[in-house]
């Protein structure tokens, strides 16, 4: 006898594993067992086959590799008692899976034990079917499972069901085969037979529209029948779970009758009264009642209903809120956050309770509450919700700030009722929390300030109060030092006081001071002290007895190891003390800043990611371009040796992305010292931003060094204060100055057309599941190379979409000018509309056709969606 063949009976070998203290000692003894199990399957020895499996099962579950044992499982399972097939069916599924190529092999001894006279092989091969079985399996083995669908003994009439699962999960195609018998299935009295029935049902709807219909006609009133028995049955301790009568076929019951309500009126009356007995039957106390509740109104909110059970789901989510368990608040708010589109003034009668769950201390039952609550946010409750979320930003946790301070935000810009209100809230937000808050919030703020003319006094009041108690807050110092520099005046002054205001006296030096504090301070980045030396240079007009202060601050960057601040300070210095003459000109009070054009480029019409300048991006209030400083002479464009600038790398990757051009510049000459300019050619050219500046001859030097009493230049005076939008100032109009041409992108008031009726008919330019995009053409008297676009564009899904954005790009030859859309919200199932406007230019015109790239984005269900397509088909002569 080989002295390995009868080994260590399984119980040993496991208590000498679990007796190893090291890893090394495990490994050791795992090596000698499987040097014992190999040496017996060399030998075929099949007294000990079955203990041999045994162990390399314990083995697999430990993570060693027991391949070399696959085939002692077929020789097992080929056995022919039971005990030798129990093991060989459990090994089956434990070391093989439907991708082994060896599982082949064991078909036909399924095929066999499939039609074995013993029930307790017949279950065994199911079991193991069930588990394994791949899409060959299925085709092969799919006749003898459907027919022990009817078999005589109620288990395998069980385990036949779990096994048609799988095989119609594997092959659809083979749904049809087993509805029939599925549908009997629920006739049953059999607890196990009835629940994997009603299981099996709901599989065979999900697969194939022939079998949905059909369960619908027949087995629609005989499921409701059975639910109502169930909930209306007497209390049976063999189903009970914590009081609950059989919670689980609850469940699988209501699964099946939202699946058959869904998109039917006549199965969704139905089952109305028996949703609402149960809605209302149901203990709340116990988690097994929870479940079926919760399934209930799943089933509820999904079916075709009437507006009085949905109230009643909404109620049971408003209780499920103010449960200690915060598995099953999670799970209300997710549900409430799909009902707001069906009822959502149902869910703010549970707004109280929603706003108790921003505050609560778990972090994802916060970010889940208040997603919810901001969709609840409408002009009504603006006000007092606003007013609980920040006082709750107060006290919240820094990890949780950055969300809720974006949230405020929107809901503040979205639904302002007046202007002041907006101003009040955004302060209070930037005095607890400006260091979360994102650059276009303090943006948008600034543009909303310079707009409101009657209450420039009162912000920059305001501001300065909050200034001394909040230096740490980056964005909260950004805006009040700009405030201070454009209404420094006002605020020494106290011009245009309102009855609301506290009395506050400052100085023109306490101004001063209060820009200078924010320079000095160890905590403000590059961004600020720009903005600050921006301020000072204005102060220095606006305050003339402390013009010598407000040098002194600034000469002492001169020598600055930052490349920005040192040429900034340079440079003002020298205006403050050369050129007082025409100091006042560079520093006037910037002009109300245009909302259509700053709303239109936050929308998308100007893509944010194209850089047009190699100086300072058109993003930052400040003029700094975060990566590196940008000489003056390249800001003023002023010099004929200045080289182009060319795309900024996001930039490329954004038109790159878009329409599959290359946008890097062709590689110079040797010994050339000009960049090529045809990299910003082609961004010009397919973004439509503008002409770029003309280059003058003199040069910036020439300029700071002028005597002359007459008007700077509005490039020259633009780059001096800020080469960005918000801090640039122009003396003539827009349509006059090259440099606002090139930052605001597009002409703010677009020419008149004319429609030119039925030349050229509507043309559906783009459509999907969810969106359809139809064009209106016409063209402008006079203008044959010009084409008027009017976009229109339908939601054709059942779900409202909200954070509309359009986007479009064009080659070359054409240019392209976007309008602001008419709205970001599209409301669901085409019950409204979003308008935008186009024009484009084209130079190639009866030469070659528009042809365009378009990219679509919206939230849709709080998720965000992103559809792109490019149009070939527009009317040959445009």
């Amino acid at each position: 006898m080989n002295p390995f063949s009868s080994g260590t009976r399984l119980r040993d070998m496991i208590r000498s594993i679990r007796a190893c203290k090291t890893a090394a000692e495990e490994r050791a003894v795992v090596r000698k067992e499987c040097a014992a199990i190999r040496a017996s399957i060399n030998e075929n020895d099949s007294d000990y086959r079955h203990r041999n499996l045994a162990k390399l099962m314990f083995i697999h579950m430990l993570g060693y590799p027991t391949h070399f044992g696959q085939m002692e499982c077929l020789k097992l399972i080929a056995s022919a008692g039971f005990p030798e097939k129990r093991i060989g069916y459990l090994g089956l599924m434990l070391l093989l899976d439907e991708r082994q190529e060896v599982l082949m092999l064991v078909t036909n001894s399924l095929k066999q034990d499939l039609n074995h006279s013993n029930q307790y092989i017949v279950g065994l091969a199911l079991c193991a079917l069930g588990n394994i079985c791949s899409a060959e399996m299925a085709r092969d083995l799919a006749p003898e499972v459907e027919r022990l669908l009817l078999f005589r003994d109620p288990n395998i009439r069980k385990k036949a069901a779990l096994c048609s699962i799988r095989i119609i999960k594997k092959v659809p195609d083979l749904a049809e085969n087993f509805i029939n018998h599925a549908a009997s299935l629920l006739k049953e009295k059999h607890h196990g037979v009835l629940i994997t029935g009603v299981q099996l049902c709901t599989d065979l709807c999900k697969v194939s529209p022939e079998a949905l219909e059909y369960f619908r006609k027949k087995c629609a009133d005989g499921l409701v029948r059975n639910l109502r028995d169930l909930a209306n049955s007497p209390y049976s301790p063999e189903y009970d779970v914590a009081g609950i009568t059989d919670p689980f076929l609850h469940i699988r019951l209501l699964k099946l009758l939202r699946v058959l309500g869904q998109g039917d009126s006549d199965v969704s009356d139905i089952m109305n009264d028996i949703l609402a007995q149960v809605a209302t039957k149901t203990e709340s106390n116990k988690n097994a009642g929870n479940a079926i509740l919760y399934e209930c109104v799943e089933t509820i909110m999904s079916i075709e209903d009437s507006g009085g059970l949905r109230v009643l789901a909404i109620n049971i989510l408003g209780r499920f809120l103010s449960n200690r368990d915060n598995n099953i608040r999670y799970v209300a708010l997710n549900m409430l956050m799909r009902a707001v589109s069906v009822d959502a003034q149902a869910v703010q009668r549970h707004r109280a309770t929603i706003l108790e769950c921003v505050k609560d201390s778990d972090a994802s039952i916060r970010k889940r509450a208040l997603e919810l609550l901001y969709l609840l946010v409408s002009e009504s409750n603006a006000k007092p919700l606003t007013k609980d979320l920040i006082e709750y930003l107060e006290v919240s946790d820094q990890e949780f700030k950055g969300d809720l301070t974006a949230k405020i935000c929107s809901i503040v810009e979205k639904f302002a009722p007046e202007k002041i209100w907006y101003i009040d809230q955004m302060l209070k937000v930037l005095t607890e929390a400006g260091n979360y808050v994102k650059d276009e919030v303090w943006h948008a703020l600034i543009m909303v300030i310079s707009n409101a003319s009657d209450l420039h006094g009162y912000t920059v009041r305001q501001l300065y109060r909050a200034f001394h108690t909040s230096t740490e807050q980056e964005s909260l110092v950004r805006v009040a030092v700009w405030c201070i520099g454009e209404y420094g005046e006002m605020l020494a002054n106290n011009v245009a006081v309102l009855d609301i205001e506290e009395p506050l006296t400052v100085t023109e030096s306490d101004a001063v001071d209060a820009v200078g504090i924010a320079l000095k301070c160890h905590t403000s980045d590059l961004t600020t002290k720009a903005m600050a030396l921006i301020a000072l240079l204005k102060l220095s007009s606006r305050f003339p007895s402390c013009s010598q202060t407000v040098k002194d601050i600034i000469s002492q960057y001169k020598g600055n190891l930052v490349l920005e601040l040192q040429q900034r300070s340079l440079e003002f210095s020298s205006i403050v003390e050369k050129h007082q003459n025409i100091r006042s000109t560079l520093v006037e009070r910037m002009p109300v800043l245009d909302e259509a054009t700053f709303s239109g480029r936050r929308a998308g019409s100007l893509p944010t990611a194209v850089s047009t300048s190699g100086g300072a991006s058109v993003n930052l209030p400040n003029g700094v371009a975060k990566p590196s400083a940008a000489p003056l002479v390249d800001l003023l464009d002023l010099s004929d040796d200045t080289p182009a600038p060319s795309p900024s790398p996001s930039g490329g990757d954004f038109l790159n992305d878009l329409l599959g051009v290359d946008l890097s510049a062709p590689s110079t000459k040797a010994g050339s010292g000009h960049a090529p300019k045809a990299g910003t050619d082609v961004l010009l050219d397919l973004l439509s931003i503008g002409t770029p500046p003309a280059q003058n001859s003199s040069s910036a030097l020439d300029i700071l060094s002028s005597d002359q009493d007459s008007k700077t230049p509005s490039a020259t005076v633009n780059s001096l204060s800020s080469p960005s939008p918000l801090l640039t100032h122009s003396t003539s109009s827009p349509g006059t100055s090259p440099m606002m041409d090139l930052l605001d992108g597009f002409d703010p008031s677009p020419s008149k057309t004319e429609d030119n009726g039925s030349v050229h008919p509507s043309l559906v330019a783009f459509e999907s599941d969810n969106l359809k995009m139809t064009f209106d053409f016409s063209k402008p008297s006079g203008s044959q190379q010009t084409t008027i676009i009017q976009g229109t564009f339908i939601n054709l899904s059942p779900n409202p979409f909200t954070d509309f954005i359009f986007q479009a790009a064009v080659p070359k030859f054409l240019q392209l000018h976007l309008d602001p859309a008419s709205g970001n919200t599209l409301p669901a199932s085409g019950n409204g509309s979003i308008t935008q406007s186009l024009k484009v230019t084209n130079s190639q015109h009866g030469k070659k056709s528009l042809v365009m790239r378009i990219r679509i984005g919206y939230k849709m269900n709080g998720k965000d969606v992103l559809e792109e397509g490019q149009i070939n088909n527009f009317p040959p002569d445009l």
